[in-house]
This record gives structure tokens, sequence and C-alpha cells, in this order.
């Protein structure tokens, strides 16, 4: 009987720090991708598609940038190491990316993780008036699988600490994250009519408070294992 319990005592925690990790990942992801920002900017960028070509845009551009993030959960950190890199200061530095990220989320006048740099949207409005392919760039990276999708990606996946069981529950939430965004990309005319600016203001903002609690932990994990301070 004690060995039961002890067992089923180790499996209830496994399972809540299995539930934990996919709550921060899909938490972080939701909040550096923007799936509601990327659908108003495909909507911007495609006015004159019809549902199908969307459709296809859609389906192309998250397929890519789901690829590019989960190289970087299952790659990232390994690379990394063999660079030299150790776990305490990854995380200090992806803690700090991704603070910087949360601090323009919340911050900013025009709040938005699905943020192009000028040269970017000029490049993308030119792609769109001219009917060009749009889907690798801007949709797929740098919108979709941006530095703060890629950074996020390496953290998570290293704080796992090669545990497969953790690093699972890490791409589970990568793969719903993107099936999210994959719905609001689809549904994205919709959502440019419906949702105003307000809301998506307030949406970000809060996801941007959310991303700083957790990049903030982050840059306090690795300080703590870093040992720095005895």
């Amino acid at each position: 009987m004690p060995n039961s319990w002890a067992t089923a005592q180790r499996q209830r925690l496994l399972v809540n720090h299995m539930l934990e990790t996919a709550l921060t990942a899909f938490t972080t992801f939701f909040a550096v991708i923007g799936p509601i920002d990327s659908a108003v900017l495909v909507a911007s960028l495609t006015p004159n598609a019809t549902k199908a070509e969307r459709r296809a845009i859609s389906l192309k551009a998250v397929a890519i940038a789901t690829l590019i993030v989960l190289a970087f959960a299952l790659f990232g950190q390994p690379i990394l190491t063999q660079l030299g890199v150790s776990l305490p200061a990854l995380q200090v530095a992806g803690g700090i990316i991704l603070l910087i990220i949360a601090l323009d989320m919340t911050l900013s006048k025009q709040p938005s993780p699905a943020r192009l740099t000028p040269k970017e949207s000029e490049e993308a409005e030119s792609k769109a008036e001219a009917h060009a392919e749009i889907t690798v760039f801007p949709l797929a990276t740098p919108l979709l699988a941006g530095p703060g999708a890629m950074t996020s990606a390496i953290v998570l996946a290293a704080g796992t600490k090669g545990d497969p069981k953790l690093l699972v529950a890490v791409v589970l939430a990568i793969l719903a994250v993107m099936l999210v965004t994959l719905i609001f990309l689809l549904l994205a005319q919709e959502i440019h009519h419906l949702i105003g600016l307000t809301a998506r203001k307030v949406v970000v903002r809060v996801f941007g408070v959310l991303l700083a609690a957790i990049a903030v932990q982050s840059i306090f994990n690795g300080i703590t294992a870093s040992h720095i301070f005895g």
C-alpha cells in the first residue's frame, strides 16, 4: 500500500508539472505570436483574395511557421550547448528578450506582438499590391515564427531539462497555439470587421503582462541556477 500510494503521488505530481508546463508554454506562444493581430494583418494584406486563396496561404504559412518553431524547440538548446552556452545563461538571455517584447506589448501606444519593421511592412505591402507570394515572408516568418517565438521555443524546451514528458507538453502547446492561429487566419476578414482596435489592445496588453511575468521568472530561474550569489 505505501508503495502504491507513493507511485500515485509521483504520477499526480508529474501530471501537474506537465499541465503547468503546457499552460505556461501556451500562454507564452499565444502572447508572442498574437493570433488576433496576425489575422488582422493577413486580412489587410489579402483584401482581394478569395476564401480558397486565403485558406491555401494560411495553411502553408502556419505549416512553415510550425516547423520553424518546432525546430528551435527540439534543436536550439542542444546546438547552443555545443557552442558553450549554459542553461542559466540561456534562461537569462531569453527572459530579457521576452521581457522587452512584453514591455513593448504592454506600454506601447500601438501594442502588437505581430509587428513588422518599417522595411518589412513596405516589402509586405508591395508584395500584396503585386499579388506576389507572401506565404513565407512576411506571414510564416517573421510574423508567426518571429524572434519572440523562436526564443520562447528554445527557453521553454531548455526548461524541461531533458524530461521527454515535459518536452512533449511544450510541443503540444506549440501545436495548440498554431492550430488556434490557423483558425484565426481562416477567419481573418470576419475578425478584422468584428474585433475593434480597443478590444485588440486590451487582449494584447493582458497577454503582455502575463508574458512579462513568465520572462521575469525565467530570468530569476537562470540567476538562481547560475549560483552567482552563492
